[in-house]
């Protein structure tokens, strides 16, 4: 770890402590994008139980797929826009 960070210091990248208010922003974040997670399972499971036809549902598993991966790359945007902000890079 401590070679990582002399690496970071090396290359001009310098980690700035997050506030409170940054801390609560990025627990917020999390706390919303986990309700968005679990609505998109609560439809899959859903629209799964009243399908029999084995095409249509790898066509749903494969949607809920491409829905998981984008709730987790907005969570994850989200996050880094707030850690942004707080080392100045101001996204």
């Amino acid at each position: 770890m401590e070679r990582l960070r002399k690496k970071d210091a090396e290359e001009g990248r310098v980690e700035t402590p997050l506030t409170d208010d940054q801390r609560a922003a990025i627990a917020e974040a999390r706390s919303l994008y986990a309700a968005k997670m679990a609505e998109a399972e609560i439809l899959h499971k859903s629209k799964v139980a009243g399908t029999f036809d084995p095409a249509q549902l790898e066509e749903l598993a494969e949607q809920h797929r491409r829905d998981v991966a984008r709730i987790q790359d907005d969570e994850a945007r989200a996050v880094a826009k707030i850690r942004a902000a707080a080392s100045g890079g101001g996204a």
